[in-house]
């Protein structure tokens, strides 16, 4: 999905007093942990993944595969922690996360 910058620039200030829901550990992206995200993400549209990895480079990969393998945007990548979202159309519209049209 993609996102303009305004719609960036509005869920990060969504997002600012969210906490993260999510947490990968050593484990990395496990099979109860992608169920978990999916759900959440599914339910809350817009999260906070918290990931621990041994150096820079694993922990985009795991950002990277969170949002392509699971239609969704990063929205902003904080140190350890990423803000990602994802629209969920079978929502009732009252219920849906309303974000500014580009």
């Amino acid at each position: 999905m993609n996102i303009t910058e305004s719609q960036k620039k509005y869920l990060r200030a969504r997002g600012h007093d969210l906490k993260p829901l999510i947490m990968v550990g050593d484990a990395g992206l496990s099979e109860s942990l992608l169920a978990e995200y999916e759900a959440t993400l599914a339910h809350h549209e817009l999260i906070k993944v918290k990931v621990r990895a041994a150096d820079r480079e694993s922990r985009d990969e795991m950002i990277k595969q969170l949002c392509d393998n699971h239609f969704a945007s990063l929205v902003q990548r904080v140190g350890n922690v990423a803000l990602i979202y994802r629209a969920n159309h079978d929502k009732k519209a009252e219920k849906r996360l309303r974000i500014p049209s580009s």
